[in-house]
């Protein structure tokens, strides 16, 4: 069965460009220049890859992304002419996989469309093939992080996270008095493949803090000038 992919780009030229490449690589292809409609392909459509404009007629490409994933969870590539780093870190805390800044070589466009369905592939293999580190809980002081559950409580309270900070925070704590670079952890969090600006490690550590370090009044999350971040071990 052949892989399904839907552009939503309402730049005819340049959906219909990508539209060739693709299925020149043997990928089966629907297209979309309106939000709306293509909020209601995806949903009636079987497809294991989206790559969705941000700025779209009908709706919002961002608003698509954010109803997409409540009702029917598909990987999602961003297209967008916006590089600033909130942009794109708003795209992610919706739930896209990944994004690509136009004008786009569709060398790099293939690429990250063969890491987001490797990637997709992995996540739907069976519970008993993760590794173990996966299972399991973290903790941390009166902070708990459960990974089955994929929930994070301090002193009892709920600690609502979106997926890349709960990453981000489980990668800290496994990583416990290990300096970890932001190259690294964006590569955890983002992916090995991912390309995008380090930065934005920062702005997702930033959230941490304001979660729970000056929620909760306390010291977790440390800053290595020219380095890193890093979790101590608890001192009681």
């Amino acid at each position: 069965m052949s892989t399904r992919i839907l552009i939503v780009e309402d730049e005819e030229k340049l959906a219909r460009f990508i539209e060739l490449e693709l299925v020149h690589e043997g990928y089966e292809v629907e297209k979309s220049g309106n939000g709306r409609e293509a909020l209601e392909i995806a949903l009636r459509g079987s497809f294991d890859l989206i790559l969705l404009d941000i700025m779209l007629p009908g709706l919002n490409g961002l608003e698509v992304l954010r109803r997409l994933q409540k009702e029917k969870p598909i990987p999602v590539i961003l297209l967008t002419a916006r590089d600033a780093v909130y942009d794109k870190v708003s795209g992610l805390d919706a739930g896209a996989v990944d994004y690509i800044t136009k004008p786009f070589a569709i060398e790099e466009l293939l690429a990250r469309i063969r890491v987001a369905l490797k990637l997709h592939a992995v996540d739907k293999q069976p519970a008993q093939s993760a590794e173990p580190k996966q299972e399991g809980v973290l903790t941390w002081g009166k902070l708990v992080l459960s990974v089955p559950s994929h929930s994070v409580r301090y002193d009892g309270k709920e600690i609502f996270l979106t997926n890349r900070e709960f990453l981000m925070l489980k990668t800290l704590l496994e990583n416990r008095d290990i300096v970890l670079s932001r190259d690294t952890l964006l590569n955890k969090v983002c992916g090995y493949d991912f390309v995008g600006e380090t930065n934005i490690v920062d702005v997702y550590i930033r959230y941490l803090r304001a979660k729970i370090d000056e929620a909760y009044d306390i010291k977790m999350i440390h800053t290595v000038r020219g380095v890193g971040y890093v979790i101590k071990s608890e001192e009681f």
